[in-house]
């Protein structure tokens, strides 16, 4: 992921396509292009982007449908969307704006006036602590909120606070640019878990320097965990040295080895408890994920 920001452009227009991406990415940014609305609406479920450039015109659905269809979506509700097309009339924009879209350019357009307002975007939400850089996943505010709504919420709903134990000594070893690569990884893979085993409705979150939230609407929480903890387990080994990797973990310096890095995880659920307020979840989350690592330990 480029420390700038993943952009996900939205054209059918080839030529306009490929003049952004080109730009973009020079400018430092990891840029994807998708020509259809349903195409931008996958892959928006495989890794999530920093902001979506927008057309309206599309050739299979008009870019009014894809912004309520991410905006609906408790997955990708958050991620800042400036409209481009050629329309110019004042409705339009309103509906855009209203439909929660964060910007609007026309066609033609400066390039340096785009750029601008890309920068602006990603920088309002980075420094609000909307989401986290180094993952792109929701967070502090963000997780806030939807753990406000699950307490409002009639459904049945589960909670696992996902931590990633035995980091440090990682990170101590091989530096936090690999550390960071972790993150990315987990974070990715737990894009993938959900889209396998929950629904899109489902929030994922970076809770802090190695946490995650996920929070399902699934019946198979169980199963997800499982599928979670044993694909973690399986690729994690590609993040070390041969020697690491082979011996199971890290020999340290002061004696003793500080094993390969594994989940600890802590799942509530508001049908086995009731919650008077977000703390409570998060605390019973917690002391669960802490019972978890213990039984791993011993």
């Amino acid at each position: 992921m480029s420390s700038t920001g993943r952009i996900l452009v939205v054209e059918d227009d080839f030529d306009i396509a490929n003049m952004l991406r080109i730009y973009f990415t020079g400018q430092g940014y990891s840029v994807e292009v998708a020509s259809r609305g349903s195409d931008a609406l996958t892959m928006c479920r495989s890794q999530l982007p920093d902001l979506i450039v927008l057309d309206i015109m599309l050739p299979d659905m008009d870019g009014y449908t894809v912004c309520r269809e991410l905006r609906t979506t408790t997955r990708t509700k958050h991620i800042p969307i400036i409209f481009l097309t050629q329309k110019d009339e004042r409705s339009d924009r309103i509906q855009g704006l209203e439909l929660g879209a964060d910007d609007y350019i026309t066609k033609p357009f400066d390039i340096e006036e785009l750029k601008l307002r890309v920068r602006r975007a990603i920088a309002t939400y980075k420094h609000t602590n909307m989401t986290d850089p180094r993952t792109g996943l929701p967070s502090g505010k963000l997780i806030e909120e939807e753990l406000l709504s699950l307490m409002r919420s009639g459904g049945n709903w589960s909670l696992a606070l996902v931590g990633i134990d035995h980091m440090q000594p990682f990170t101590d070893t091989y530096g936090f640019v690999a550390a960071d690569e972790v993150l990315r990884f987990a974070a990715i893979l737990v894009n993938n878990i959900i889209e396998e085993h929950g629904t899109m409705n489902d929030f994922i979150g970076h809770a802090g320097s190695d946490s995650f939230v996920i929070i399902s609407h699934t019946s198979s929480m169980s199963q997800l965990i499982d599928a979670l903890r044993s694909r973690f387990q399986e690729d994690i080994r590609t993040h070390y040295n041969f020697m690491d990797a082979e011996r199971g973990g890290i020999e340290l310096a002061e004696g003793g080895t500080a094993p390969l890095m594994s989940l600890s995880v802590g799942v509530v659920s508001n049908q086995s408890s009731s919650f008077a307020d977000i703390r409570e979840i998060t605390e019973l989350a917690a002391e669960l994920r802490r019972a978890d690592q213990e039984a791993m330990q011993s």
